[in-house]
C-alpha cells in the first residue's frame, strides 16, 4: 500500500496574519457570501466579507497568470519572495505588463462603479483571486489620495490556525484559483502560454491532475467518462504538448528558464506561442509518428535535424516574403516531403550555432547581455542563412503541389507498386492478412478510377464536334 501523505499546507507568516486580524472591518456591503472553497458552495455555506486596509494586502506569486514570468525570474535572478516590499513590486510588474489594456480598462470600471465582487485571501492577506483589482486600486488610491474610496478591498478571508476546517493545504489553494480563472464572466482570461504553464505547475507541484482542473469547467460538469478523456486529449495537445516543445527549445539555446522570451502576453505581437503550438501538431502528427515519416521519407535520425532548424526558425521569428511563422511550422512536414526542401530545412540546422560566443554576450563593461540583445545579435549573424533556405524549402513545396495534378498522382502510385522494394516474400506472416486487405482495397479503387476517367472520355466523345 502506498504510504498515508497530508496534503502540505502553505507557510502561514503569524505577523501579518495578526495584523489581517486586527485591521478588518465587518462593515461591507452585502455583509457575506458563498465562495468556491471546499464543500461551501454544495453545503451552502457563508462567509463573512470584511473590508481590509489594501496596503496590507500582498500579491501572490503563485498566481497563473503570471507563471511564466515568475519561473523566468526565479530561474534567471533568484528568489522571489512574497513577504518581500521590493518583490511585491517586480510582481506587480508583471500583473501590469501581462495585460496593459485589460487593465485600464478594468481600473476605469473600479473607478466608476468600485469593487463589485470581492477577492479571496489566506488569512496573512496574500490574494488568491483579485490580484489585478489589488493593483489597479492602488493606483486610483494614489490617483484619489483625498478619498477613501480605494483604501480598502472588500475580501473574503480563508480559515488560519485552529480556526473552524483549517487553514486550506497549497492544492485547495490551486483549487480556488483555478475554479475562479475558469469561470468566462468576462474577466481577463489568462494568455494561452501563461494557461499551459499554471496547468503543469498544478500538476507537477500539487498533484492537481489535468483531469481533476477540468471537472472545475462548467462544460465538464456532466461530462461522461469518454468526453472527459477527449477533453484531457484536446488540452494535452493545445497546452502541455507545445510547452514541452518549448522547455526543448530554450534547452537547444541554452535559455532554460528564460520563458518571458516566449511571449509577453495576448498583445505581444512578435510573441512565439503559437508557432510552438503549430510545430507541437507537426511533430506530434509527422515527425514523431513512424507511418507518416515513412509517407513522406524521413528518416528517424534525420528528426533531430529538422527540430533544430524548426527552432531556430522559430528563434528568428521574422522571415520576410514568407508566410507568418506559425503557417511555416504547420507546413514544416510538406516542406520537408521532396528531397531537396528537406535537404534545404538540414542545412538551416547544421550552419546555424544554437549560441553566440561568450565575449559577445557581455558589454563593454563585462556585464551580461538582456536576453532580448543576445536574440538580436544571434538573428542579425544567421537571419540571411535561415531565410534562404527556408525560402528554398518553401518553393520545393510548391512546385511539388503544382506536379501534383491527377495524372502525376496515378504516375506517383504506380511507381510505388512497382517499386523494386515491394517485395512480398518479405511480409510477415502476421502481416498477411492485413496486405490482403489493402491489395484489394488498391484493386477495387483502381476499378473506381478506370471506371470514372472512361465516364469522362465518353462525355467527351459525345461533345459536338466543330465543323
Amino acid at each position: 500500500m502506498p504510504p498515508i501523505t497530508k496534503l502540505p499546507k502553505r507557510e502561514i507568516i503569524d505577523d501579518f496574519a495578526k495584523e489581517i486580524k486586527d485591521r478588518r472591518l465587518d462593515t461591507a456591503t452585502p455583509s457575506e457570501t458563498v465562495i468556491h472553497f471546499r464543500s461551501d458552495m454544495a453545503d451552502g455555506v457563508l462567509r463573512t466579507i470584511y473590508r481590509v486596509p489594501i496596503d496590507i494586502l500582498r500579491f501572490r506569486k503563485e498566481n497563473g497568470r503570471i507563471a511564466s514570468d515568475v519561473e523566468d525570474y526565479v530561474t534567471n535572478v533568484g528568489p522571489l519572495i512574497e513577504k518581500d516590499d521590493a518583490h511585491q513590486e517586480i510582481i506587480r510588474d508583471f500583473l501590469w505588463e501581462k495585460d496593459p489594456e485589460t487593465s485600464v480598462i478594468l481600473s476605469k470600471t473600479i473607478e466608476h462603479s468600485g469593487q463589485l465582487e470581492p477577492a479571496i485571501i489566506t488569512c496573512d492577506g496574500f490574494l488568491i483571486n483579485g490580484n489585478r483589482r489589488k493593483m489597479v486600486m492602488d493606483s486610483l488610491r494614489t490617483q484619489h489620495s483625498n478619498s477613501d474610496d480605494f483604501a480598502y478591498m472588500k475580501v473574503v478571508i480563508l480559515p488560519g490556525k485552529g480556526e473552524p476546517g483549517g487553514a486550506p493545504t497549497i492544492l485547495e489553494i490551486e483549487k480556488i484559483e483555478n475554479k475562479y480563472q475558469l469561470q468566462k464572466d468576462g474577466k481577463s482570461e489568462y494568455f494561452g502560454f501563461d494557461r499551459a504553464f499554471a496547468i503543469k505547475r498544478k500538476i507537477e507541484k500539487t498533484g492537481f491532475s489535468l483531469e481533476d482542473q477540468l471537472r472545475d469547467d462548467s462544460q465538464f460538469v456532466r461530462a461522461s467518462e469518454a468526453e472527459m478523456k477527449k477533453a484531457v486529449n484536446k488540452y494535452t495537445k493545445m497546452y502541455l504538448k507545445p510547452l514541452e516543445c518549448v522547455d526543448r527549445y530554450l534547452r537547444q539555446f541554452r535559455k532554460e528558464g528564460q520563458y518571458r522570451t516566449i511571449s509577453g502576453g495576448p498583445k505581444d505581437r512578435e510573441g512565439r506561442w503559437q508557432a510552438f503550438i503549430d510545430y507541437s501538431n507537426s511533430y506530434t502528427t509527422c515527425f514523431d509518428n513512424p507511418k507518416k515519416r515513412l509517407e513522406f521519407d524521413i528518416e528517424e535520425d534525420e528528426v533531430g535535424d529538422i527540430e533544430e532548424a524548426a527552432f531556430n526558425i522559430i528563434r528568428l521569428r521574422d522571415l520576410p516574403n514568407l508566410p507568418k511563422l506559425h503557417y511555416i511550422m504547420r507546413d514544416l512536414p510538406k516542406y520537408c516531403r521532396t528531397k531537396e526542401g528537406k535537404k534545404e530545412i538540414m542545412k538551416i540546422a547544421r550552419e546555424v550555432e544554437p549560441v553566440l560566443p561568450p565575449e559577445e554576450c557581455f558589454d563593454k563593461d563585462r556585464k551580461p547581455l538582456e536576453p532580448s540583445v543576445i536574440d538580436s545579435k544571434w538573428a542579425a549573424q544567421y537571419r540571411k542563412s535561415i531565410i534562404y533556405h527556408t525560402k528554398k524549402a518553401s518553393e520545393s513545396h510548391e512546385t511539388l503541389k503544382q506536379k501534383e495534378t491527377p495524372l502525376g498522382l496515378l504516375e506517383a502510385a504506380m511507381k510505388k507498386l512497382t517499386h523494386t522494394d515491394m517485395e512480398l516474400e518479405k511480409i510477415s506472416v502476421a502481416d498477411y492478412k492485413k496486405a490482403m486487405k489493402l491489395a484489394r482495397n488498391i484493386k477495387a479503387k483502381a476499378n473506381d478510377l478506370e471506371s470514372e476517367i472512361y465516364h469522362y472520355e465518353k462525355k467527351y466523345k459525345a461533345l459536338p464536334k466543330k465543323k
